[in-house]
């Protein structure tokens, strides 16, 4: 372990009960909270806010600025670039990407390399609860909505409503999922017709929702 590395991991552990691997490379400028467990070679870089209580998962990289609530798990492999927020209770899946530029270029059109300057960053919201399916790729300026679900190796373009469960490239919505994670059953509507009510159940854990159409 380089002498870097060794000052970064004591600055890591100065931190109440934050446990990080001697392989993971943490700034010194990131923020960690309270019981956060950082597995091996994950990068966590300058400006990161970790809430407390997450797990990062091996080679997982948490870009420059990053902002991750609490009880958030990053599984392995995972990348979370610039401009992502991700609220309380995300799950973000192993080799999931999520994006931050709409116009990738590695040169200006005059033939040079690009800085900050060249590009302009987008945004992304994982909304509290949300889970990012392996392999899932989120692209910039997009919001994923409270308790959704993003299907494995699906590619997301546009915004997921609040307990949607999305899958495919480009990603579609097909259902409806509940907080426990169970996918959604319609039930009749019945005398909320006049409502505009939609009513699901959860066949799991027998939680009920209506949204309004």
């Amino acid at each position: 372990m380089s002498r870097n590395q060794s000052a970064q991991r004591e600055k890591a552990h100065s931190l109440d009960g934050v446990q990080v691997h001697p392989s993971a490379d943490v700034s010194p400028q990131a923020q960690v909270g309270a019981g956060t467990k950082i597995w091996h070679q994950a990068q966590v870089r300058e400006g990161a806010r970790i809430g407390h209580h997450c797990v990062i998962g091996k080679s997982a990289y948490i870009d420059s600025n990053v902002t991750i609530g609490n009880l958030v798990k990053i599984q392995n492999g995972a990348f979370v670039f610039h401009g992502a927020t991700l609220e309380d209770g995300v799950f973000v899946g192993p080799h999931a990407c999520l994006t931050n530029d709409h116009l990738p270029r590695a040169i200006t059109p005059d033939g040079k390399l690009k800085g900050d300057a060249d590009w302009e960053v987008g945004h992304t919201l994982i909304q509290y609860g949300a889970s990012i399916g392996a392999g899932a790729v989120i692209l910039p300026g997009v919001s994923v909505g409270r308790w959704a679900m993003i299907g494995a190796g699906a590619v997301v373009t546009k915004d997921v409503a609040a307990h949607g469960l999305v899958v495919g490239n480009p990603a579609r919505l097909i259902g409806y999922v509940c907080a426990c994670g169970h996918r959604l059953t319609e039930l009749a509507c019945g005398e909320d017709t006049a409502h505009g009510l939609r009513r699901f159940s959860c066949p799991s854990c027998r939680r009920e929702y209506a949204w309004s159409t």
